[in-house]
């Protein structure tokens, strides 16, 4: 019996969907690497003793903490509500700024998890920057007219 196969239908996916996907990644595996953090020797002593790595946990702390979290969460709905120029411009900034921060986490005693953790959020984030800075642009007629 012979069945025809059909092609695979090409989706378009607009460039805010790119970037709150990815960022969206990059919050689960941000996430994730923070939990599994948890697991190693001694890390939960010290969180009950009040540190973190070298940090006192204070409100200070914590708020600080939550505002990095909170600033990548809304990314994920910002990237698809924003009017494009402020969206490619604020998602280059946001994804540059986490960079270092995000190796910064390596310091210390670093597991091989972490650094894989590290290498893939930089890799998500320099997807994030790629994809804001080759923003499609839409020729204006009237520019080309005059031309």
């Amino acid at each position: 019996m012979y069945t025809q196969q059909s092609e695979l239908q090409k989706m378009k996916v607009s460039t805010q969907l790119k970037l709150a996907s990815l960022w969206t990644s990059l919050m689960f595996l941000y996430i994730y690497v923070d939990y599994f953090h948890l697991y190693m020797p001694g890390k939960l002593a010290d969180i009950q003793n009040g540190r973190v790595y070298v940090f006192d946990i204070t409100p200070g702390f914590l708020l600080i903490a939550l505002v990095s979290l909170t600033i990548s969460a809304l990314m994920i709905f910002l990237s698809v509500v924003l009017p494009a120029a402020i969206n490619r411009k604020l998602n280059m900034i946001i994804a540059v700024t986490y960079i270092p921060y995000t190796l910064y986490n390596l310091a210390g005693e670093a597991w091989i998890h972490m650094i894989f953790g590290a290498v893939v959020e930089v890799v998500l984030l320099g997807l994030i920057i790629w994809y804001a800075w080759k923003w499609p642009r839409v020729e204006n007629e009237s520019v080309r007219q005059s031309e």
